[in-house]
This record gives structure tokens, C-alpha cells and sequence, in this order.
């Protein structure tokens, strides 16, 4: 589990009761707290400030698609799109 600062702020849910029960199961199966698991769940949906910096090098070296220079806009704009997307 992803250790906090102190400074977290508290929040109440409302959950219909198939919901609480798997999620109150998870916790007892793994040993951690319900806010625990929730916040691990919010963590997978909820996507993340976007990524800083630049992007890698594109097709240096072996292992690049052989058109790569005929098609650099689509496939940079695909990694792009890759990066933007939330992780789930």
C-alpha cells in the first residue's frame, strides 16, 4: 500500500450494500483497512496530473516500424494519446 502524509482529507461515500460488502470482503481478504482499498481504487480510476517532460526518442535503433519516418505524425500523436489516456 502507498504510504500517505499525515494530511489527508476525510470524505464519506454512500455505497449500495452489494458495493459495501465486496469492498469491506477485499479489505478482510487482504488485510487492510476499507480506506485502503478504496483509496487504491480511486487511484486506478481517477487519472493522475498528466506527465511532464518530453517525449522519448521515436525509432532510434533497431525495433522501430520500418515506415516510422513516412509516419512519424501518426505515430507520434498515437504515444501522445498513450500518455493522455488514464492508466486503469
Amino acid at each position: 500500500m502507498r504510504p500517505y502524509a499525515v494530511f489527508m482529507k476525510r470524505t464519506t461515500i454512500m455505497l449500495p450494500d452489494d458495493l459495501d460488502a465486496r469492498i469491506r470482503l477485499e479489505a478482510r481478504l487482504r488485510g487492510v483497512s476499507i480506506a485502503d482499498v478504496a483509496r487504491e481504487a480511486i487511484e486506478r480510476y481517477v487519472p493522475g496530473p498528466a506527465p511532464t517532460g518530453r517525449l522519448g526518442f521515436f525509432a532510434i535503433g533497431e525495433g522501430g516500424p520500418i515506415d516510422a519516418s513516412e509516419r512519424v505524425d501518426e505515430l507520434v500523436g498515437k504515444a501522445v494519446a498513450r500518455r493522455r489516456r488514464p492508466s486503469l
